[in-house]
């Protein structure tokens, strides 16, 4: 538990109702997992952000209100004196660190490969590792931002600061140095525009070694204009080493980054003795740390002075200059609505912007700027400023929010921005609900319909919203928005919106909506399918059953028949696995059929197995293995000598395992011997000998190529070529042939978030294992080892827990000579795809 202190009035420090976070992680295995890096915001509100398997409840003593309860990452804030806790944005990956650039914008490092990092918008909902870490809070978001874009680089860049401070060369302004612990560096990146967001372009190293031991983990900007590093200084950086207690407790240090020459004493001072006019003039400073703190001060100590401070300057300020008068102005509480009126014409666009958040942060404004904001909505030429437009809209009641959304929906312009269009759905969808009719009043304007952010992202997701929860009045809504809809173009985009809805469900339609759909002119055999229509089954199935049918239209119907209930489907199917010369498609029939129970499949599929190709046989073994009556098959199969035990995999014979059967206990003994695995002392001996196996010759990496496509292509892309069952590893330090070699002779050692096993068991008897790859309310998408998805309705899942055993089988080098060994870790060690 942790409890936040702030100085109040009474002169202790301990104010009455201050909140208690109470957080609780499951699995605290590294920074990431814990609340880290308090930052004040320019706003006077805290900021930090949360990691990836943290869980909070945070409340005050006393209080009669639920808890606001968080999971997972996201970047929450605190205000002191309003004592008013809320989440900022939600998601950002295993977030890391929080950075503030010279406009106030909220930024957070990252784990993963390819980027640098999150961008904050207010609001927003941003990627998460939603395997492991959950779904986010809202199941109706249908979307979500995704890290800044940037060129392939190895995970992790860690944290970050963006460089504002005159000390170091103008060459460093603006550029964002990241440390990047497992590749003993610190980075260096612009930082661009993207749209209403950024991406980054690495441009070199501000600090790298030669020691492997140096492990930069967290860096900031100091009053000198110095950038300062913190060195974990250890061999290797990995939850395993620091389970084993291989680590330094006492190596670590900082270092500072200066520039060259530079032998000046940094002035001495203390802001917290400085007074108002002292203070008032370092927030023209052209150090943002200073710009930063004197904020904080003010705030604290002089806030009628910053107020007064801020007025004088503001109105006629220019640049950066006018934002820090702005801040000043704010200093104890939200901007005034008289004062927003005048700032909503600010010159400078970040000026307009912080007006509008400022504002409307508390979800209260007078009608009169509620409807300048609508206005302004309509002419705003830039388009960050229209992002805010979008992200404060959503907290104003609906009354003053729609407007505004509707003037934004008519910039057509922004139907290809990174943030705009779903920062318009989500507020839409916060209104969906209780004001229903205010939404509904938006597409009673047919021109509305047209407008590209409409048709393009708002249409069908506001459909898509409705569908999904099932209850009769928010279907009824369907039937309205159908009414509505202006040509059954328009009717067909809410169609798709349905049918996203029930994805992996079958549908019962009350009157009302089929009457509208029926007037539209708007259904498709994929709903009828859904609906459990008689003649739409009977001409799907002949087309499945039709060997000269277009085979993309084939495989189609066949998943789609795997997330429906129609056990009519098993005979067609099984003929498809049969006599199909379609390898694709006698996999997808396969897969499908899991979603059966019919007498027939089991001793069918045991019969066909051994004349199966391989990639068709990796398929059915998951089938026969998610019955316990279709594994006792294949096992007698087995024992029989009708089928060779060397043709059934690893992973395979652990989900047989899991039906927890003696008898079937006894047959895998018998057959693979013991699963348990080698000794810690023997994984590390493996290790050592295939290093020096690899030191001792080259290899082909040609033919390595080769040998990743057997072995490894099924599951893992390299250069965009490969399967997504386990994590790209284009981006991974494949230099490291010792963390390389740990990850395949055993790959459960350390699991890459986002790839975690999981074991499902249905309320029909079967046992099912794979990563997670889609979810919400309704419906978990199943990815197994074998590349086939899997859809099963939350309903019918009885047992939903994650495996501390890979999808990667163990032993996968085994079955390669020591030529083939050098040849595949020569292609695994290749900077760039080969011609």
């Amino acid at each position: 538990p942790y409890l936040l202190f702030y100085p109040d009035a009474d002169g202790d420090d301990v104010p009455d109702g201050a909140p208690t976070v109470h957080l609780e992680g499951f699995g605290i295995e590294d920074s990431h997992s814990i609340t880290n890096n308090l930052r004040w915001g320019p706003d006077g509100w805290l900021y930090a952000t949360q990691g990836s398997t943290v869980t909070g409840d945070v409340r005050r003593p006393g209080d009669k209100a639920p808890p606001v309860h968080s999971l997972g990452q996201l970047v929450w804030r605190y205000h002191p004196e309003r004592r008013k806790y809320e989440i900022f944005a939600e998601g950002g990956g295993n977030a890391f660190g929080v950075e503030l650039d010279a406009q106030g914008r909220i930024f957070s490092g990252h784990n993963g490969g390819n980027t640098r990092g999150f961008h904050y918008v207010q609001g927003g909902y941003l990627q998460k590792g939603f395997g492991k870490h959950g779904e986010l809070s809202n199941p109706y978001t249908f979307g979500y931002f995704e890290a800044m874009a940037h060129h392939n680089v190895p995970r992790f860049s860690h944290t970050f600061v963006i460089y504002e401070a005159p000390q170091l060369p103008s060459r460093y302004h603006g550029k964002l140095f990241g440390v990047v612990p497992l590749l003993s560096h610190v980075v260096l990146s612009e930082v661009l525009p993207d749209r209403s967001s950024f991406k980054t372009k690495d441009v070199g190293y501000a600090l790298e070694s030669s020691d492997p031991w140096f492990r930069p983990v967290d860096i900031q900007t100091g009053p000198d204009g110095a950038v300062y590093v913190a060195d974990f200084y250890e061999q290797r950086i990995d939850h395993a080493s620091h389970y084993q207690g291989r680590i330094h407790k006492e190596s670590g240090r900082i270092y500072r980054l200066r520039a060259k020459g530079d032998s000046s004493v940094p002035e001495k001072f203390d802001l917290a003795r400085e007074d108002a006019a002292q203070l008032g003039k370092r927030l023209t400073s052209d150090n943002k740390w200073f710009r930063q703190s004197t904020q904080r001060v003010l705030a604290h100590n002089f806030p009628e002075a910053g107020r007064f401070l801020g007025a004088m300057g503001v109105l006629d300020g220019r640049g950066q200059a006018a934002l820090e008068y702005l801040w000043a102005l704010n200093c104890g509480g939200s901007l005034e609505d008289d004062v927003a009126l005048d700032l909503v014409h600010h010159e400078e666009p970040q000026v307009r912007l912080w007006s509008v958040r400022l504002a409307c942060d508390d979800g209260q404004i007078g009608d009169a700027l509620a409807k300048e904001l609508a206005e302004l909505a309509y002419r705003e030429p830039n388009v960050h400023v229209r992002s805010q437009l979008a992200s404060s809209a959503r907290r104003l009641p609906a009354a003053q929010s729609l407007p505004i959304v509707k003037n934004l929906c008519q910039r057509s312009e922004d139907a290809g921005d990174i943030h705009i269009p779903l920062l318009l759905w989500w507020a839409i969808e916060a209104k969906a609900d209780k004001d229903r009719d205010a939404v509904l009043a938006l597409f009673a304007d047919k021109a509305f319909w047209d407008q590209p952010l409409v048709s393009g992202t708002i249409a069908e997701r506001l459909m898509r919203r409705y569908a999904a929860t099932g209850q009769r009045k928010d279907l009824a809504t369907c039937a309205k928005l159908l009414e509505l809809a202006p040509s059954k173009e328009h009717a067909s985009r809410l169609m798709a919106g349905l049918e996203a809805a029930y994805e992996g469900r079958t549908l019962d339609l009350p009157a009302e909506l089929a009457a509208a759909m029926a007037k539209a002119g708007a259904s498709s055999p994929t709903l009828k399918l859904r609906q459990g229509d008689a003649a739409a089954v009977a001409e799907a199935l002949a087309t499945i059953a039709d060997e000269s049918a277009d085979a993309g239209k084939r495989e189609s119907l066949i998943v789609l028949f795997g997330s429906l209930n129609q056990p009519s489907c098993a005979n067609v199917l099984l003929q498809v696995v049969k006599q199909s010369r379609n390898d694709a498609l006698r996999t997808a029939a396969l897969a499908s059929l899991q979603s059966y129970g019919a007498a027939e499949i089991g001793p069918t599929v045991v019969e066909l197995f051994p004349q199966l190709p391989e990639q068709v046989r990796e398929t059915a073994q998951s089938l026969l293995a998610s019955r316990k009556a279709w594994t006792e098959l294949l096992l007698a199969a087995v024992d029989a000598g009708k089928i060779d035990p060397g043709t059934i995999a690893e992973p395979t014979v652990r989900k047989l395992l899991l039906h927890d059967s003696p008898e079937i206990a006894a047959l895998c003994r018998k057959h693979w011997g013991e699963l348990s695995g080698p000794s810690p002392e023997a994984l590390r001996a493996e290790i050592e000998k295939l290093i020096g196996l690899l030191g001792t010759g080259s290899g082909n990496p040609y033919e390595g190529k080769k040998l990743y496509a057997a072995n490894c292509g099924k599951c893992h892309q390299l250069f965009a070529d490969g399967g997504k069952v386990g994590p790209d590893l284009t981006g991974y330090k494949r230099d490291d042939v010792r963390g390389m070699l740990l990850s395949v002779v055993n790959p459960s050692a350390e699991i890459r978030e986002g790839f975690e096993n999981y074991i499902v068991r249905t309320a029909d008897g079967r046992t099912l294992t794979g990563l997670i790859v889609d979810q919400d309310s309704n419906v978990v998408v199943l990815r197994g080892a074998d590349g086939q998805n899997v859809s099963l309705a939350r309903d019918d899942v009885e047992d939903l827990r994650a495996s501390r055993q890979s999808l990667m089988p163990d032993g996968q080098l085994k079955a390669l000579s020591d030529q083939q060994i050098r040849d595949l870790f020569a292609y695994l060690r290749s900077t760039q795809p080969l011609p």
